[in-house]
């Protein structure tokens, strides 16, 4: 039995047999956590009764998927930036197109990105969900629900036999970004940064652990809302009045191009090079649900290796737009089983997210019917991998299978960390309907 089942164990046999312990720190937890920044917006981010646990084989693993993941999207933004032909494979507005092409401020093409997977861990199997870049979130997720497991008794026990380490992912993108900054040719002893968002959409709470952490290494560090800066005389100020030379950008492409007349002022800076920002609009090209399409093109295979191409075809699922120029609504409503409907371009599950195994016939027909043509995605449905779990707080206190979705933080091309959500059931996961998250360990050992 691998360690990481050992410990797995280890947690069913302690709350198994102490239930009623484990249901009274469970309501603790879920009170600490009302309390904590995972809260926000009215909305609470919850979490199951047994963290999640791998061992130094899977974490590898992890960083292997990371490195060559890394590897293969670089190619294809260089591909992109250096090939006309290649660029007409990805559904951009000539506005998006232009600030792609920008130079990058930074050595480099992904700063920051989070892989989000099917993982099978009895087998190593496994297929990417989908890919975020800039916007990339949920670090305060693990950080808190780590903190809050003081009250799991379940947990304490463990932790008194195996060797559980966590991972740091607030200090480590810090460390990352700064990296990234001191390979820009303007860069300062001491920059300003900003940390820059549509204010609306923002997780403040995590947003203030990283102005924190940057203030802790001595540098200046402020929120603002990205329709606020004013550009002026080759400089971008905050609303505050205070010189900008480094963005941290949270501002998902997206967002930005649906306000695209709301943000001149961050735009000149852009185009001008006046300003370091981390990520560059190049990672677009990764964070579109198109990249899964292009992946498959021919056009991409002859800039992979060997390697790549089969890394490609076994872990990255088939994707169309579901739109006559690439499939018939025919044949997705005669394989409903076999397909997942996405947006094409949207996060945090906005849209309608749709897998035909979850209707009926009758069910599917109607809304497959009513999202043909209007930029979405037909997905090759990807089988989950589910792992018992118990939730005192807000489910019924009872074993149940639950979804497994490791995501991977990848900060400029390192495997740094695990967003680990969850589901009840079989159903695909929902942002804060269905959705649980576990905190995440890497077992060393005994102690």
């Amino acid at each position: 039995m691998r360690l990481q089942e050992q410990v797995f164990k280890a947690y069913q046999e302690e709350t198994s047999s102490n239930m009623e312990a484990c249901r009274k720190g469970a309501l603790a937890t879920k009170e600490a956590l009302e309390h904590s920044p995972l809260y926000w917006n009215g909305i609470l981010d919850k979490t199951v009764h047994i963290p999640k646990v791998f061992d130094e084989e899977t974490i590898e693993h992890f960083r292997q998927i990371a490195a060559t993941g890394y590897r293969i999207f670089g190619k294809v933004i260089r591909e992109y930036r250096e090939n006309a032909a290649y660029r007409r494979l990805f559904p951009f507005s000539k506005e998006l197109e232009d600030l792609i092409l920008l130079p990058a401020p930074y050595e480099g093409f992904l700063p920051i990105a989070r892989f989000d997977l099917f993982y099978h861990e009895d087998t190593g199997e496994f297929q990417f969900c989908e890919i975020n870049t800039d916007g990339t979130a949920a670090m305060i997720r693990d950080y808190e629900l780590r903190k809050a497991l003081i009250h799991n008794p379940a947990h304490q026990a463990v932790i008194r036999k195996y060797d559980l380490r966590p991972f740091e992912l607030f200090d480590t993108w810090v460390q990352t970004f700064l990296a990234l900054y001191d390979t820009c040719p303007k860069k300062k002893s001491h920059p300003n940064v900003a940390l820059v968002d549509f204010l609306e959409n923002a997780t403040l709470r995590e947003f203030e652990e990283f102005t924190r952490r940057f203030q802790d290494k001595g540098i200046n560090c402020e929120i603002c809302d990205i329709r606020t800066l004013k550009y002026k005389d080759g400089i971008l100020y905050s609303a505050n009045g205070n010189r900008i030379d480094a963005i941290y950008r949270r501002a998902v492409t997206a967002d930005i191009m649906d306000h695209y007349d709301e943000v001149p002022d961050f735009l000149s800076a852009v185009r001008d090079n006046a300003v370091f920002f981390a990520g560059a609009f190049a990672t677009q090209i990764i964070h579109t649900k198109w990249l899964f399409y292009a992946l498959h093109h021919p056009s991409t295979s002859t800039f992979l290796t060997e390697e790549e191409r089969l890394f490609v075809k076994k872990h990255v699922p088939l994707t169309l737009a579901f739109s006559p120029d690439y499939i018939t609504l025919d044949e997705v409503l005669r394989r409903k089983n076999d397909f997942i409907l996405k947006p094409m371009d949207a996060y945090a599950s906005k849209g309608i997210y749709a897998a035909g195994r979850e209707y009926t016939q009758d069910q599917w027909e109607t809304l497959a019917a009513g999202l043909y043509g209007k930029k979405y995605i037909c997905q090759q449905y990807c089988e989950q991998y589910l792992t018992d779990n118990i939730d005192f707080a807000w489910g019924d206190g009872k074993w149940h299978p639950y979804i497994n979705m490791p995501g991977l933080y990848v900060y400029n091309g390192k495997f740094a960390g695990i967003l680990m959500r969850m589901a009840c059931g079989e159903n695909i996961i929902v942002a804060h309907e269905n959705e649980r998250t576990a905190p995440v360990f890497e077992v060393r050992g005994l102690r």
